[in-house]
């Protein structure tokens, strides 16, 4: 089996586990029973389609599941192309004080004008150039990385803090604050930390518009945010964005007509447009 055809089997089989666990809990363990609805929430039963809350009651048992999927599809990823990967990885290092106030003070002119300077902008080059500059005496410090990867051929170690693709504002500083410290350690321990979007809503990564993260990345040319394609081609080899898109959207099509017939117990419209990832 060819590393292409790993990761598409990887992939496929951890969708797969999850949506069926999903299935079994709404469809056997769990199913929407309209007279208890009506019997607990009459008011709304009088006002609402029962099928509105019957989405809902879906909804809710789809997102515990499916929580970390993506730091999950990524460890899959990293496995089958760079060698070695793990999730909630800590990693234990020094960073010298000054390198620790400087990241303070980075962070805080991303964030608000201070003592008579303006708000600045982010530049990823510069503010690190800034803050390596900076001596004393070496702090400890633990960072836990969303996903950790080893390239074993070539002996690097990576960390990713991988977030929503529209991740808010509070989310996006801790990540910056993670990952310039894990720059900072002395000696380095990480060859390189990333920021990470795991698809771009926008398309191509020029027109990423989301003001949110922007506040602290320049994401559309920091060299330290990977969205979408470049980031699972980087843990996962050349194609491995494609493989993934093409897996997810091949049980997307199985998965959406099993809950239009035995969830909403409905036929799935003759008619429709499919979203595709």
């Amino acid at each position: 089996m060819s590393k292409a055809e790993k990761i598409s089997q990887a992939i496929r089989e951890l969708v797969k586990a999850l949506m069926d666990r999903v299935m079994i809990r709404v469809l056997e363990e769990d199913p929407f029973i309209v007279e208890d609805h009506r019997a607990n929430k009459p008011l709304y039963a009088a006002l609402v389609p029962d099928e509105i809350f019957k989405g809902s009651h879906f909804e809710r048992r789809f997102v515990t599941p499916f929580g970390g999927v993506w730091e999950k599809l990524a460890k899959l990823s990293a496995e089958s192309g760079l060698g070695y990967s793990e999730t909630g990885k800590t990693i234990s290092g020094n960073i010298p004080q000054e390198r620790l106030r400087r990241i303070s003070e980075i962070l805080a002119l991303l964030e608000h004008p201070i003592e008579g300077k303006k708000r600045q902008t982010p530049n990823w080059e510069e503010e690190l150039k800034y803050i390596l500059k900076g001596k004393g005496k070496l702090l400890p410090t633990r960072i836990v990385c969303d996903v950790y990867a080893e390239d074993t051929v070539n002996k690097k170690k990576y960390a990713f803090e991988l977030k929503s693709p529209l991740p808010n504002s509070d989310i996006t500083k801790v990540s910056k604050e993670k990952i310039l410290k894990l720059y900072s350690m002395e000696p380095k321990i990480i060859a390189d930390a990333f920021f990470v979007l795991p698809y771009n809503p926008y398309g191509k990564k020029e027109n990423y518009a989301w003001s949110f993260p922007s506040r602290w990345f320049d994401m559309r040319k920091d060299k330290v945010v990977l969205i979408g394609e470049e980031f699972w081609d980087f843990i996962g080899g050349k194609g491995t964005y494609r493989l993934f898109i093409e897996e997810i959207n091949k049980l997307g099509k199985v998965y959406k007509d099993r809950i239009y017939r035995e969830f909403l117990e409905i036929e799935p419209p003759k008619e429709k447009t499919e979203y595709l990832l």
